[in-house]
């Protein structure tokens, strides 16, 4: 995600290494290579002119306190400056309104293409899981071919409840007995999916404003494509003059290396951002925060939203329990497979790689993560094809025994023999718990340099 401009922000710091303070002269240099790197990520020229004036304005005499360097200062001013553009003047963005008698209504707008139907169905999913609220979805778009269907299936995946339709209804009847249906029910909020078209016409916005007139909802969110760039921005300004709008939902920013239109939408439009759409999966819906986000762009990570990725798929209980077998000194095939699948429901590899801060992620990116992701399913089937026992006691496991689970997993012997020799890694590493061993170990490492860079960990 916004990969070039963090790369060019991050080239941008190291040129004002060994400097004392931010003065005109370097802060001039610093804000020509940050005016290319914003422009070429697409971002608005009027947003690139006041962000630039702010920075300067902010940043000229600021002082580089203790062991900064004045490019870790300057980084400071930009991501404060970033956060307030996305930000804008009104109070954290990643919020739905939904203080009104139930049910409340949200109606979702934008062009063919942009991922409303499935932006419908991330968003059924968050209301659910975060706010606890009972979704009712509806769709009223009768021209596009399945459009309906694929609705009603995303709203199966993410157990919310759908409201049929059928093309030879009028949107407008479709979404009053659908408005009438929640009521009866008592659901707390319904999501309405209309009709896209691959361009701003007269016909759209008719229909949608008389869609907005009859069911007055709390939110209209707008639903744009973050590849479109700076058409993204002129495109919810569009749909802001026809429609009262309350929010934009910014879709595919994981396909993006630009993500301009995620730093203008808020200015230009004057309409907050509430969701960003950061992968095509279910649970691929984050709710925006401008700060997470200009760390994000900074490439200093989004650790938080790691965190909250964590609380959400990993079973605490479980997790306790496994700590306590560790610091005993037993960690077995079973608890090896219970951490893998903990990792393949936050994502897998690539999904983690994305929160960390930008000069691990590069670490990483070396290597092939898709191929990472693959041997981790295999490895799970490995053991999936063992039998409790034989997980619990691998040195049971002998020539008949490997053969037998390499045909279950369907690989060959060598990659079963892979498997334990990386399982006898892991339970060494994990005796080093037992016992306070593993601080006395760590130490000793730093005392005799044995890892780079762990030495500085223990310096005061």
């Amino acid at each position: 995600m916004l990969e070039n401009l963090t790369d060019r922000l991050s080239r941008v710091v190291k040129t004002m290494r060994g400097q004392a303070r931010l003065t005109e002269s370097n802060t001039a240099e610093m804000l020509r290579e940050i005016r290319l790197a914003l422009l070429e990520a697409d971002v608005a020229l009027p947003v690139v002119k006041s962000l630039l004036e702010q920075i300067k304005f902010k940043a000229l005499g600021e002082e580089v306190v203790g062991s900064l360097s004045p490019g870790q200062a300057l980084i400071g001013v930009v991501q404060r400056e970033l956060s307030q553009v996305m930000r804008g003047d009104g109070s954290q963005s990643g919020e739905l309104n939904l203080a009104t008698q139930p049910p409340a209504v949200i109606l979702m707008a934008g062009l063919q293409g942009a991922g409303k139907t499935t932006s419908v169905g991330k968003l059924a999913k968050w209301l659910q899981e975060k706010k606890k609220k009972k979704v009712l979805t509806v769709s009223c778009d009768v021209y596009r071919p399945a459009a309906i269907e694929q609705l009603e299936t995303v709203t199966k995946q993410v157990g919310a409840e759908f409201f049929p339709s059928n093309i030879n209804q009028k949107p407008q009847d479709i979404a009053v007995a659908a408005l009438d249906w929640a009521r009866r029910h008592y659901f707390d909020v319904v999501l309405v999916d209309t009709a896209g078209r691959l361009g701003i016409d007269e016909a759209l916005m008719q229909e949608i404003q008389s869609l907005h007139a009859s069911l007055k909802p709390i939110e209209t969110l707008f639903v744009v494509d973050a590849m479109l760039g700076q058409d993204a921005v002129n495109t919810a300004k569009a749909f802001h003059e026809a429609l009262p709008l309350t929010g934009v939902i910014l879709t595919k920013l994981d396909g993006d290396s630009r993500g301009g239109a995620a730093l203008s939408v808020r200015q230009i439009t004057g309409v907050p951002l509430k969701f960003i759409g950061v992968a095509e999966k279910m649970d691929g819906l984050e709710a925006f925060d401008a700060d997470r986000m200009a760390n994000r762009i900074l490439g200093m990570g989004d650790i938080l939203a790691l965190v909250e990725q964590a609380q959400q798929n990993v079973d605490v209980a479980k997790a306790e329990k496994l700590a306590a077998k560790i610091s005993k000194g037993g960690f077995d095939l079973g608890d090896f497979r219970d951490q893998l699948i903990q990792m393949q429901q936050m994502g897998g590899m690539a999904s983690l790689m994305d929160k960390l801060p930008s000069h691990m992620a590069q670490a990483a990116s070396k290597t092939n993560l898709g191929a990472a992701d693959k041997q981790t399913t295999r490895m799970r089937g490995i053991i999936d094809s063992m039998t409790p026992t034989e997980r619990m006691k691998p040195d049971l496991l002998k020539a008949s025994r490997k053969r037998r689970i390499a045909a279950g997993a369907g690989v060959e012997v060598q990659e079963v023999n892979r498997l334990l020799a990386q399982f006898d890694q892991m339970q060494g590493m994990m005796k080093q718990f037992k016992g306070g061993k593993m601080a006395r170990t760590m130490a000793s490492m730093a005392a005799k340099g044995a890892a780079k860079g762990i030495g500085g960990l223990f310096k005061k």
